[in-house]
């Protein structure tokens, strides 16, 4: 008798292979928009987080800075300084490195603030949707009153109370965190319903009931079994919500309740450039304007393919 030869066992692929040959990937090589915008968001991820090594100047270095530079034109227009590729502000701080540092601050404010608001809404939404009854009913009317008030809103209340609780402290120390805490605060309920909703489909499913009879605990289940399943539309949410973390934090570093103008992020560049908007110094505002609008197109562009990527109704 001859031997049958045997197959071969298949090769397991790796994580990046299997992302490569996936739908997801494919979908975004199609979009030359999406690539476009991925390419964008890189590129200005990497000058913010490069900016002390590829700034021309440091904006925070006070003994390199002098207020006889201030208001230095851009380097196209008459009596510029050939130092400044697109002139200074008021106190004779390069503009270039200025959008640097304060784009470094701006995603640093964006990315905690939706990192926070991802922790507590998911937490909420995972205990809501699986415990129901008198949990649920209590987490989602509190999210139903938090819906009421503009982000903004609760953001200026939050800085209030801070300035009330820490009057006789600097307020710079506390600025960064009291605006990472009022960020989270305004966005947690779109992760909570979200993954309410979803984990309501999940644990009447059979992975869940099985892992109820065999006596896993409920926080395991939660964690291990139902939250990789709604992960999905927590990506888009997180996404979308990081063009809104950075604009608001603009808005509110704008209004004077944001980052101090000692650490600028680019709202707070754009708020010193107002004032000397209508004097002929355009450039201290507008190019910090155009930096933010450039950074959250192209973070919404992501947002969105990866919105409609992930909705299995459009594949």
């Amino acid at each position: 008798m001859t031997d049958i030869p045997s197959k071969a066992a298949p090769v397991a692929k790796g994580p990046l292979t299997r992302f490569l040959d996936s739908d997801l990937f494919h979908s975004f090589l199609k979009s030359k928009v999406t690539v476009a915008a991925a390419t964008g968001t890189l590129i200005l991820f990497l000058v913010a987080i490069l900016a002390p090594w590829i700034a021309p100047h440091d904006p925070f270095d006070l003994a390199s800075i002098s207020i006889m530079d201030a208001r230095v034109p851009p380097v196209w227009m008459d009596y510029a300084d050939p130092r400044f590729l697109l002139g200074t502000d008021d106190q004779g701080r390069d503009l270039l490195s200025g959008i640097f540092y304060g784009m470094r601050i701006s995603l640093i404010v964006g990315f905690c603030s939706v990192i926070a608001a991802a922790i507590l809404g998911i937490s909420l939404g995972l205990v809501a949707g699986y415990m129901g009854g008198r949990v649920d009913a209590v987490i989602m009317r509190i999210a139903d009153v938090q819906l009421t008030f503009p982000a903004i809103l609760i953001a200026l209340l939050i800085d209030g109370a801070a300035r009330g609780i820490f009057g006789s402290l600097d307020r710079e120390v506390f600025s960064f965190y009291i605006l990472i805490f009022a960020l989270a605060l305004s966005f947690w309920v779109q992760y909570a319903r979200t993954v309410r909703g979803s984990t309501m489909v999940e644990k009447n499913k059979e992975y869940v009931q099985a892992a109820r009879v065999i006596g896993i605990p409920s926080v395991i289940i939660m964690v291990r079994h139902i939250l990789p399943n709604v992960m999905g539309p927590v990506l888009v949410i997180a996404t979308i919500n990081l063009a809104l973390a950075i604009v608001t934090e603009a808005t509110l570093s704008f209004l004077g309740v944001g980052m101090p103008p000692t650490q600028p992020s680019l709202g707070t560049l754009i708020a010193i450039g107002n004032d000397f908007l209508y004097s002929g110094e355009w450039w201290i505002a507008i190019f910090p304007g155009l930096a933010l609008a450039l950074l959250v197109l192209n973070v919404n562009l992501l947002g969105d393919w990866l919105r409609d990527a992930l909705n299995p109704k459009l594949r």
